[in-house]
C-alpha cells in the first residue's frame, strides 16, 4: 500500500527560481472525483501521464496509488471524464537541506497562487524551510488541488 506524507506551505516570493533547481515540469491535471475522502486524478507531466487514486488517512498522510497510462488516453480522459476547469501549473523541484521541495506555480483560473510541498518519511520528521516558505496550509482544504477546480484562486478575491 502506498502512503504519501506531505505538508503544504504558501510561497512568499519567487526566490525558489534561483535555488538549486533539479527539474521544471509542466503539469496538466483533472479530477474524475472531487471528494475529500477519495480523489481520482488524471495528470500529464511533460511527456508522461498518470492515473492517481488518493484516499484520506489523516490530514498529513494519505493512501496513494499511481499508475502510468498512455498520454493520448490521458488527454481524452481529461476532456471526457474530468471536472472543469482543468488545473495547469508549472512545478519546480528544488533541493534544500536533504529534502526535495515541489513548488507549484498555478496558471489560468488559479493564476497568482504558488504552493510549496514537501514529502516526508514520517508525520513528525524534522525539516528545514527555505527562506521563500511562508505559512503552512496543509490542513486548509481551499489549497487542495481538487478544490481549486470548484473554487479557483481567482474567485477568492470576489467572495
Amino acid at each position: 500500500m502506498g502512503l504519501e506524507i506531505e505538508r503544504k506551505f504558501l510561497v512568499t516570493n519567487n526566490h525558489y527560481k534561483s535555488e538549486k533547481l533539479i527539474d521544471k515540469i509542466e503539469i496538466t491535471q483533472g479530477y474524475i472525483t472531487l471528494d475529500k475522502e477519495k480523489v481520482i486524478r488524471i495528470r500529464i507531466a511533460d511527456d508522461q501521464a498518470y492515473l492517481t487514486l488518493k484516499g484520506l488517512a489523516t490530514e498529513v498522510t494519505r493512501h496513494e496509488f499511481e499508475y502510468n497510462i498512455p498520454v493520448d488516453e490521458a488527454r481524452e480522459m481529461l476532456k471526457i471524464f474530468c471536472y472543469q476547469p482543468i488545473i495547469k501549473k508549472t512545478r519546480y523541484l528544488i533541493e534544500y537541506k536533504d529534502h526535495i521541495w515541489e513548488i507549484d506555480e498555478f496558471h489560468n483560473e488559479n493564476d497568482g497562487l504558488e504552493i510549496a510541498e514537501i514529502e516526508l518519511d514520517s508525520e513528525d520528521e524534522n525539516f528545514s524551510k527555505p527562506a521563500f516558505i511562508g505559512n503552512e496550509v496543509t490542513t486548509d482544504r481551499r489549497y487542495y488541488n481538487f478544490n481549486l477546480v470548484v473554487n479557483p484562486y481567482q474567485d477568492w478575491k470576489k467572495n
